[in-house]
């Protein structure tokens, strides 16, 4: 095979790993890649259609390996039959941003990059290799951190439409998950899937109404980070964000839509849980955010009573009221939890669940198209109502 990568001894500087350039073709992910315990390191071996250029960086926090390429197609090959390696937990892959891909390994105990390279096959495939060895603590540390180019450039920039916030109402929805991040699933079904159909129908409903302008946080199967979710509302100029989900409940059972607002205290036992697994999302796609996002709930938290924090109840109840017209609700369908994204000081922001895929009886509905044009319409009625009620209440006010 001829060599077009060297053996690398852990050569980790300004947070970037090793990274190759040169080659910009998409390849796939190939049978014979494997993931497996090696002595007291790890072995990766990735069989790959091509050569593309890749990098490598670790992460803290849970503990993670994360190699990036651009790019590479991982579906054909499940996460159960690459990963034969006790030492990794987990394995997360797919899209991040435009022309690059991500493969995550979450680790059970640190380790460093011990070696890596990528060399090509005679049927000019690749093969990138490389080994991990244990390492303590203190010294993963020192050296895990995003490559200086993802911290500093969010994962796509949103398109600011105009200066003034005359005109139709603004309305950015965000489908759940995408990328890298798949959200749950039950069966063939998966979430970030779901819910962008959802999105790109409530999206074209809301828009047939003539009141409303829209934008998507995503329209494609993208990972696009939490707090990059808010920036895009705000450069959007939105009037609401809505959030879309439908996840799944590991413990007891739960069906019916749901309307969260945002709350440092869960309102029940679901809503906790649900809010953790969201935010450990972002972690195991590689971009650990909660500072800044820290910094943005303070805020808001400092904002509890202010106007924003009433007009969001508003639409919280017109959508419960709405909803409820037309679809089965959640037995308590106003809930609060601490969810990333609902964290916009200055929008009102909620995030709707609209059922759980671990209900059979939830999923058959959720892909239902007939049940989806109930729900978008629920979801329009409702908006139309709180926004028809907001303007009379800041009519009243300038009197």
């Amino acid at each position: 095979m001829k060599r077009i990568g060297l053996w690398l001894i852990l050569l980790f500087w300004s947070g970037v790993g090793v990274a190759q350039d040169g080659l910009t073709a998409l390849a796939r992910l190939e049978p014979g890649s494997i993931i497996r315990d090696a002595g007291d390191g790890v072995e990766v071996t990735l069989q790959l259609s091509q050569a593309v250029p890749y990098r490598v960086y670790q992460l803290a926090d849970p503990w993670r390996m994360v190699f990036e390429f651009s790019e590479v197609e991982f579906s054909p090959i499940s996460h159960g039959s690459l990963d034969q390696s006790d030492a990794v937990l987990s394995l997360r892959s797919g899209a991040v941003r435009p022309g690059w891909s991500r493969l995550v390994m979450e680790l059970r105990s640190p380790m460093k990059l011990a070696a890596v390279q990528q060399d090509t096959r005679a049927d000019l495939g690749a093969v990138l290799s490389a080994r991990l060895a244990p390492e303590d603590e203190a010294g993963f540390r020192e050296n895990a951190r995003l490559p200086d180019d993802l911290r500093r450039q969010p994962v796509q920039q949103p398109p600011i439409i105009r200066d003034t916030m005359d005109g139709p109402l603004r309305i950015m929805i965000d489908p759940g998950h995408g990328g890298i991040d798949p959200g749950a699933e039950a069966g063939e079904v998966v979430e970030a899937e779901l819910m962008l159909s959802y999105a790109r129908a409530l999206k074209e409903a809301l828009v047939r109404t003539e009141r409303f302008e829209v934008e998507m946080t995503r329209d494609d199967d993208v990972f696009v980070p939490l707090e990059t979710r808010v920036s895009m509302a705000h450069a959007f100029r939105a009037d609401l964000f809505l959030s879309l989900h439908a996840d799944v409940v590991l413990e007891g059972q739960a069906s019916g839509a749901a309307i969260y607002t945002l709350s440092e205290e869960a309102s029940d036992i679901a809503s906790a849980k649900l809010a953790e697994r969201h935010s450990r999302e972002d972690l195991l796609a590689g971009v650990d955010l909660t500072q800044q996002d820290d910094g943005v709930a303070f805020v808001l938290m400092d904002m509890a009573r202010t106007d924003t924090a009433h007009r969001t109840d508003q639409l919280a109840d017109s959508l419960v009221e709405a909803l409820g017209q037309r679809v089965e609700l959640y037995k308590k369908p106003r809930l609060e939890a601490g969810f990333s994204v609902l964290k916009a000081p200055d929008i009102p922001s909620v995030l709707i669940e609209l059922g759980f895929m671990s209900s059979k009886h939830d999923l058959k509905k959720l892909t239902d198209e007939a049940w989806r044009e109930q729900a978008v319409a629920g979801i329009v009625q409702g908006i139309i109502e709180w926004a028809e009620a907001d303007a009379a209440e800041k009519a009243l006010r300038k009197k």
